[in-house]
């Protein structure tokens, strides 16, 4: 019965993760009405399983190093659970046993080990990182936010990271980021987390704090209502999965690959993040005229490890008319030598900060794209179908407090535009000509919205 039921789930590629608290069965009464299909559990229990399959809802039992790894993957299977899901960077020789062990039971395998062992050529539908920052504006010891080399406040962000995993992987990519230990976290730290990985098409592993964690189990009031906002935050985001199949619409081109910090939070894709600049991340490898196509300007972070073939595919976009930046020698960036590290080091970001300053000298106040005002303390992303329609900006804003009176400046003639956010669902705004193309205002943002043109 457990298996027929385990058949009727959701692919793996549309499960909505959540590590769980509890094994008592009377928890998944928390899960009605919220888009979670899918929980991640320390120890999978046959019972628990089959009361969470009756509700669509797989399991996968959490496996970290340091056990018996294949034991645990035994009684997972036993219990029968979903698959498994490996936390952590595993000998190899455990992973293939596992894999073996789930391969013969049908069973599904996720793994999320350290950023710098990800495998991006995964026939897997689903991969992902334990490694990531808890997002939010990045508060100094005497209170004050940190300032950005932008000259906005800094975020704390995996937007970096995701988009240059995007461009190395097909599968979805799943963000196993925790909340900070030993700390009481307000629901928008929450609906940041959900944000800071949807917008970019990947899906955080939602996770509680203990504090959270027992007030929720309790019943409370307060505590039921961030689980509520929660859950509208994964719905607002699983209603429109169409957004996760669009791709980077902007002019930019960052050409840079993982040895040259691109799986590094905090690095050159942040800080044009934090500029609202839209862009598209190039691996080396996956360097040609098409995958340019389009671009106007292009940023060669690392130039020297470019193959005479890449370095001539770059000078021929530059002959076309594009504008070409490559950073000067002895300016490399490497990826941290500790694979534990996802940040760079204090002398790595003063390279990088003389880095930013060519680039922004390039890019000046031109629109690559969209041009967005009044959105200090907020992140965007531009993405467009494959001709190029519709067009949609993802706002998340990171402040304690709702940004008001936001402009936004497309490139293009649009004379459709719809406004979606969680709380309000969707209303129609007025686009109005600009000298760029396409104004439009929007006259507030509590955490997140989208806004789509045609």
């Amino acid at each position: 019965m457990i298996l027929a039921l385990l058949f009727s789930l959701a692919a793996p590629a549309d499960w909505v993760p959540a590590r769980w608290n509890w094994s008592d069965p009377a928890t998944l009464d928390l899960l009605q009405g919220t888009p979670v299909n899918c929980l991640l559990l320390k120890s999978p229990d046959r019972a628990f399983v089959s009361k969470a399959a009756e509700r669509g809802i797989a399991t996968l039992a959490l496996l970290a190093p340091g056990g018996d790894t294949l034991a645990q993957a035994r009684q997972a299977v036993r219990a029968e659970a979903r698959g498994v899901v490996l936390e952590g960077d595993f000998e190899a020789n455990a992973t293939t046993q596992v894999r073996d062990l789930m391969a013969r039971s049908g069973g599904v395998v996720i793994e999320l080990p350290s950023r710098a062992r990800m495998r991006f050529d995964t026939p897997d539908a689903i991969t992902g990182t334990w490694q990531g920052l808890w997002p939010g504006i990045h508060v100094l010891e005497d209170g004050a936010a940190k300032a950005a080399p932008t000259g906005s406040p800094w975020i704390d962000t995996n937007a970096g990271f995701i988009r240059a995993a995007q461009a190395r992987t097909s599968a979805v990519i799943w963000m196993g980021n925790l909340p900070p230990s030993k700390t009481v976290l307000r629901a928008e730290g929450y609906l940041h987390a959900i944000c800071d990985a949807a917008i970019l098409g990947a899906r955080w592993i939602v996770a509680l704090d203990d504090d959270l964690a027992s007030r929720l189990r309790q019943g409370e009031p307060a505590a039921l209502k961030t689980w509520r906002r929660m859950a509208q935050y994964l719905e607002f985001f699983e209603k429109h999965r169409e957004w996760r199949g669009l791709r980077p619409k902007g002019r930019l081109a960052v050409v840079q690959d993982i040895d040259s910090g691109a799986l590094v939070s905090g690095g050159i894709l942040d800080m044009l993040g934090a500029r609202h600049t839209p862009m598209r991340t190039i691996p080396r490898d996956h360097l040609n005229p098409e995958t340019l196509q389009g671009a106007s300007m292009a940023v060669s972070v690392d130039p020297d490890t470019l193959s005479p073939q890449q370095r001539e595919i770059l000078r021929g976009f530059a002959r076309s008319g594009g504008t070409l930046l490559t950073t000067p020698p002895g300016s490399r960036i490497l990826a941290p030598p500790d694979p534990k590290r996802i940040t760079l080091e204090e002398s790595q970001v003063n390279r990088l900060n003389d880095i930013w300053r060519d680039v922004q000298s390039m890019i000046g106040r031109r629109n690559l794209g969209v041009r967005l005002f009044n959105v200090s303390g907020m992140l965007s992303n531009l993405l467009a179908g494959p001709e190029g329609t519709p067009v949609v900006i993802h706002l998340v804003n990171y402040t304690s407090y709702p940004v008001e009176n936001i402009t936004v400046h497309l490139l293009g003639t649009f004379h459709r535009a719809t406004l979606w956010t969680p709380e309000a669902g969707e209303r129609a705004l007025t686009p109005y000509k600009t000298e760029e193309g396409t104004g439009l205002d929007i006259e507030s943002i509590a955490v997140c919205a989208t806004l789509r043109v045609e």
